[in-house]
């Protein structure tokens, strides 16, 4: 199956299902020397795996990444590096009811129209779970980004109409629901009660910003900087729409509002997110992204069978109330992965990463 890989100079591929043995990714491009521990990719997996908030599924998956290949005394080679995460917990039986049933807002019946067959269990390539892979490439990432001095960050703004209205960066790690906002959090999570007595989900908002990336990375014409990064994080299965810096507001702005100012100094604001003509400015690069509600709920929905006859189905077992906070670090791993891949461009490399 195509479109399983990512990137050219910074290149990833992840592979694995839902309910299969295990899942994992190979990162082909990482420089060499660059100091990598299994425990530094295992701290990102972490901040993703269930159980960190009440909006979280309850299976229970340890997460244990192992490195099979690239890393030798503690550094990168220069070499693909392999990672791996056995699945302990899948419980597919679970997904037997559904083996019939094409569950609405999932892709089972576009996999199946697609290529003629499906994994019914929990999904198989198009679960969530398939994004451990980008996390644990993302996590190889940043450790290649922070020798040059670039960190990137996402965090949670809006859950459930919830929005932050504060920003306290030294929070973010304090909460289980990545979120800036100390005075939001529990209304966040009296949100998610509510919701999750009801059987239903919900949705949100995550921002993603990179500080400490120089001006010059980008491509113009088809291959901006900003395009890349919608295009990246429009790949996670539940964002439904990405802006970049001022987005849809600028569409309600005049252009002596929406303008950066240039100074001596700078430039003065930051409406275009970090990204002027596709390449970056040297100011914090702002990107949010919409995430829609969790698609398995209690609630009893409309569907059909394979056979095409009509059905009602209700999704029972273990399932996310919402995507955030999971998908926080996924985000910031589709984000990394682009910097990164744009850091190695012959046209930048050196200083990015001078020698």
């Amino acid at each position: 199956m195509a479109g399983n890989s990512f990137g050219r100079f910074f290149r990833v591929t992840t592979w694995g299902e839902s309910h299969g043995v295990a899942v994992g990714a190979v990162v082909d491009g990482c420089l060499p020397g660059i100091p990598l521990s299994r425990e530094d990719i295992q701290r990102d997996l972490d901040r993703r795996k269930p159980g960190k908030s009440r909006a979280s599924t309850t299976r229970k998956e340890s997460d244990r990444v192992e490195i099979l290949s690239g890393v030798f005394e503690g550094k990168t080679t220069g070499t693909p590096i392999s990672l791996i995460v056995y699945n302990e917990n899948p419980r597919s039986s679970d997904y037997a009811p559904f083996a019939d049933l094409y569950r609405p807002g999932h892709a089972d019946r576009t996999y199946e129209q697609k290529y003629g067959i499906r994994d019914w269990r929990g999904g198989g390539r198009s679960s969530a779970r398939e994004t451990v892979g980008r996390v644990a490439a993302g996590a190889v990432a940043r450790k290649m980004l922070e020798s040059a001095g670039i960190v990137v960050r996402a965090y949670t703004v809006a859950l459930g109409g919830i929005h932050c209205s504060r920003y306290d960066e030294d929070f973010i790690e304090k909460n289980p629901l990545y979120c800036p906002d100390p005075d939001a959090v529990p209304l966040m999570e009296q949100r998610i009660e509510e919701v999750r007595r009801k059987g239903d989900s919900i949705g949100g908002i995550v921002e993603v910003r990179v500080k400490g990336c120089p001006p010059g990375l980008g491509e113009p014409v088809f291959d901006k900087l900003d395009a890349r990064i919608a295009y990246a994080l429009m790949s996670i299965g539940a964002v439904k729409a990405v802006e970049i810096g001022s987005g849809f507001r600028a569409a309600e702005m005049l252009g002596s509002e929406n303008n950066d100012p240039i100074t001596p100094e700078g430039y003065a604001s930051n409406n275009a997110g970090g990204i002027l003509g596709g390449i970056s400015t040297g100011m914090e690069i702002v990107a949010r992204v919409a995430v829609k509600p969790i698609p398995s709920i209690r609630i009893p929905q409309q569907t059909i069978r394979r056979d095409g006859s009509p059905a009602t189905i209700v999704v029972e077992g273990r399932h996310d109330v919402s995507a955030i906070p999971r998908i926080v670090p996924v985000c910031e791993a589709m984000v990394l992965l682009v910097i990164a891949d744009f850091a190695l461009h012959p046209t930048v490399i050196r200083k990015v990463f001078p020698l």
